[in-house]
């Protein structure tokens, strides 16, 4: 294979899009470091590459870190060509002080960029969020674009604020003291499509599950846009190889947006062997649309994407699978 002498270290292979990013660059022939809070939780990220059909584990390492202190970081980007900092803390439901949320997203992103700056790594792709790109402005027909930026003056949920705060500031620490390293940033919007291993995120949990269970009595208003989580491991790669991403961001996101209640419609009309209990959902109150585009992907790295149906079936697919 032509990427045996390439190593990339993925940031928080725990978690739903770090494995999946683990498992495309495994299947791509690289070397592969990945970073967990405690080894203990190694055998979950080899039980749920196993179910995605890798069987040799000879290219891949594990190294403890944390990302609220600097140990074993300069171990697990030594040598390393590529950094793709997938890990950010994301809670079931806002903290009462929002730092507990800011300060280690924004302090994590800065230890990894600095860590693979001295490493003479050649580029970080930073999984940031479209947290930080689209919620302050609340124009009928805004198509949200890379240009666009969350305004941190505006009141916002915490996560969506630590999402913000961490991404300027890896910005303006590659401008001031990057020294020659590489960013390129990666906006998804919500994150669907198969968990392996049963590694599921929080927004699978909340529209897949919750709506599987029968537990929403009512779809909150808001829409979403819907990205595969294949896809999202994809576009880092690509971000990673293009000479053109380097100093941009991409918003990783399927054609459309797609409400709770969209979300229930589908899952009737192409499920029905798992909906049969779910309730009449009501959709309450106007449905506010925002509008977002991949078109600078698609274009810039020649993503393509699978439609947004494809991501959220094959979510409720693996978690019928899993129960």
């Amino acid at each position: 294979m032509e990427n045996t002498k390439t190593t990339v270290l993925v940031t928080g292979g725990t978690g739903f899009l770090g494995v999946h990013t683990v498992l495309q660059l495994l299947q791509q022939g690289y070397e592969v470091r990945t970073t967990l809070r405690s080894l203990s939780k190694k055998d979950s990220i080899i039980k749920a590459l196993e179910e995605g059909g890798i069987s040799d584990f000879s290219k891949l390492a594990f190294f403890e870190t944390d990302l609220t202190n600097d140990n074993n970081w300069d171990k697990a980007v030594k040598g390393c060509d590529y950094v793709f900092h997938v890990a950010s803390p994301f809670p079931a439901q806002d903290p009462k002080d929002e730092n507990e949320l800011i300060i280690p997203a924004r302090d994590g992103a800065l230890r990894v960029l600095k860590a693979a700056r001295d490493a003479g790594v050649k580029r970080v792709v930073l999984t940031s969020s479209f947290a930080a790109v689209g919620y302050s402005i609340n124009k009928e027909n805004y198509v949200f674009t890379e240009n666009d930026w969350t305004d941190l003056n505006t009141e916002l949920p915490a996560y969506i604020k630590s999402k913000t705060v961490a991404e300027k500031a890896s910005w303006e620490f590659i401008e001031k003291e990057g020294s020659g390293l590489e960013l390129s940033v990666i906006n998804p919007v919500g994150i669907f499509g198969p968990a392996i291993g049963g590694i599921t995120s929080a927004s699978l949990d909340i529209a897949v599950s919750g709506i599987l269970n029968g537990n929403l009595e009512y779809t909150p208003t808001f829409t979403m846009g819907v990205v595969d989580v294949r896809d999202v491991a994809d576009i880092h790669l690509k971000a990673m190889l293009s000479p053109e991403a380097s100093g941009e961001r991409f918003i990783a996101t399927a054609e459309g947006v797609m409400s709770f209640y969209d979300v229930a419609e589908l899952f009737k009309k192409e499920r029905p062997q798992y909906t049969s209990h779910i309730k009449k959902l009501e959709p309450i109150g106007k449905e506010f649309y925002k509008e977002v585009s991949n078109k600078k992907a698609k274009t810039v790295l020649h993503w393509n994407p699978r439609s947004r149906e494809e991501a959220l079936l094959a979510s409720a697919d693996s978690v019928m699978a899993h129960l």
